[in-house]
């Protein structure tokens, strides 16, 4: 599963300053996502450590960086809560044995390959679920910014519960939060290219802590464990499994969302191209690992992967090199989080959630669509208030239905049925022209165009609903490119109606898909057998000389 055909363009300055760069990138956002999941800031760490890792060595990208995201820390967040308040005791093993699951999920869907298929989804969704996320972060960071524990429930919790958290806070904690994000916010740009805000925050603001307040009076991370970390044994129960295999997949499928969107740029920025399918089994073979080892979950890095590329990166190395220096760190310097506020995390994931908001599609959402504007904030307020997967859903179940609607109204002008050689609706040469005239207005000629779907299947109802004033019918369909069922069956209904009305029926369909898809129906059986024409004059002399038939007999 290892290719070496990824490393084939190593750059070993660029990847060497790559991993470097992103692991100073990834320290302090590990440490802040652990604490902020409940799991502790050494599933973080490990996080960034196994996730980067084992993404690096088996996906399918040349430049990702994976580690815990915003995203994935919220809804790892959600599934500890919801398994400590069931099972105290087995609550933290059976949530990553969640994230083993969602891991699983992810190796599936990439043997599958439906890696391609993960992101065809409207912006207005992707937007609003993710600004969603981006609101719970900062919501779940308010108690912790405020000097308190969280007070639990989630979204609802916190907020029930903030008048008291604000009557009560700790204006020391508050400080050093609000000194964080003036640093995350108004730290220069000069500087920037230097050494990450968050790295900067993390170290002036934990020495200012040391410095002016006392040890008792502020909440901090603690030593990090310098060992391997634990095996978790996976863990299930039976009342809670369905939830379990529910929260696997939104957790699976977030990641792969957020890891392909991630790939997506890192392709634009080193002008090559990933393997989506590859890239899922990576992540879920490294969230798998993560799972065994209490590790937070990951996904592809947007900030770590465009720094990974800026700097020269150019091969999985940059990722690899990333995991040993973070383990060093965590072997070595673990002592060294001691001291470290847990307002100042609190701090850098307000900024993280701040920055996962989608603003710019915010800020234009209300000029470019008022429907796609209201669908987005609909999945934004699902998100934060009700749940992930019920918002997607519903988004994207609104969002194709609208779609399908626009879409059937433009396919419904390409059904047209005529009987007069005047209208210039429907494509016919002077000759064909000709040849429905001497009808004189008693051959309905039917003619469709393009894709027909399942919603085109009432315009055609409607069009040949007078099918009995006529004497024959030409269904043209040489200008359809794919047939759906419903249409055919529509098409069917209408071959039954004007044969039921004594009306002749010929068929010009030149595609072998649309005919092989009639004569599934068997429609040819209902037909004599010279009702398949070769061309459209074929098609109307034989209208004509049927029409000439049946007068004859009438006289």
């Amino acid at each position: 599963m290892l290719s070496l055909q990824r490393f084939k363009h190593v750059n070993l300055k660029g990847d060497l300053f790559g991993g470097v760069t992103t692991a100073i990138i990834s320290l302090p956002l590990a440490l802040a996502f652990g604490v902020a999941s409940g799991a502790g800031a050494e599933a973080g760490m490990w996080g960034a450590i196994l996730v980067g890792l084992f993404a690096a060595l088996f996906g399918g990208s040349t430049s990702l960086i994976s580690e815990p995201t915003g995203p994935m820390t919220v809804i790892m967040t959600a599934i500890l809560t919801t398994m400590l308040a069931s099972y105290p005791e087995q609550g933290l093993a059976m949530g990553f044995t969640v994230v083993m699951m969602a891991g699983a999920f992810q190796i599936m869907l990439g043997t599958l390959k439906l890696g391609k298929y993960i992101t065809l989804m409207p912006y207005s969704v992707i937007s609003g679920f993710m600004s969603g996320i981006g609101v719970i972060l900062i919501i779940l960071q308010l108690a912790p910014l405020l000097g308190h524990s969280s007070p639990g429930g989630g979204v609802i919790g916190t907020l029930s519960a903030l008048p008291e958290l604000i009557t009560s806070l700790h204006f020391s904690e508050l400080f050093l939060g609000i000194c964080t994000l003036a640093i995350l916010f108004y730290l220069p740009q000069k500087y920037r290219q230097y050494v990450p805000a968050q790295l900067v925050a993390l170290v002036a603001v934990t020495l200012v802590s040391i410095i002016f307040f006392s040890s008792d009076g502020i909440r901090r991370i603690g030593e990090i464990p310098s060992g391997l970390p634990s095996f978790i044994f996976p863990t299930f129960s039976a009342d809670l499994f369905t939830e379990m295999v529910i929260d696997a997949l939104v957790l699976g499928t977030l990641g792969c969302i957020d890891t392909l969107l991630t790939a997506v740029i890192g392709d634009s920025l080193t002008r090559t191209e990933h393997d989506s399918d590859k890239e899922l089994r990576g992540q879920g073979i490294a969230n798998m690992v993560a799972g065994l080892f209490g590790a937070l979950p990951g996904a592809g890095a947007t900030m770590g992967t465009v720094v990974n590329v800026q700097v020269g990166a150019r091969s999985p190395l940059a990722g690899i090199l990333r995991a040993f220096i973070l383990m060093a760190v965590v072997f070595v310097a673990g002592s060294l989080t001691e001291p470290i506020p847990m307002a100042v995390l609190a701090g850098i994931a307000v900024y993280v959630g701040i920055n996962i908001l989608d603003w710019s599609f915010i800020q234009r959402a209300h000029k470019l669509s008022i429907l796609q504007m209201s669908i987005m904030y609909g999945v934004m307020m699902l998100t934060v208030f009700v749940d992930l997967i019920v918002a997607v859903g519903l988004g994207v179940f609104i969002s194709n239905i609208i779609v399908i609607e626009r879409l059937s109204r433009e396919q419904a002008k390409h059904v047209k049925a005529i009987s007069d050689a005047d209208d210039d609706d429907v494509p016919l040469t002077d000759d064909e022209r000709a040849l429905l005239d001497q009808a004189q207005g008693k051959l309905l000629f039917f003619y469709l165009s393009g894709p027909m779907i399942f919603s085109v299947s009432k315009a055609i109802a409607r069009q040949h609903r007078h099918i009995g004033e006529y004497q024959s019918m030409l269904l043209d369909l040489s200008g359809v490119q794919m047939l759906d069922v419903t249409v055919s069956l529509a098409i069917e209904n209408a071959i039954t109606d004007a044969l039921e009305a004594n009306c002749d029926v010929f068929i010009y369909s030149p595609n072998s898909e649309t005919s092989d898809q009639l004569k599934r129906l068997r429609i040819k059986d209902k037909l004599p057998t010279d009702s398949f024409c070769e061309s459209r004059v074929e098609a109307l002399n034989k209208a004509l000389k049927r029409m000439d038939e049946n007068t004859a007999e009438t006289i």
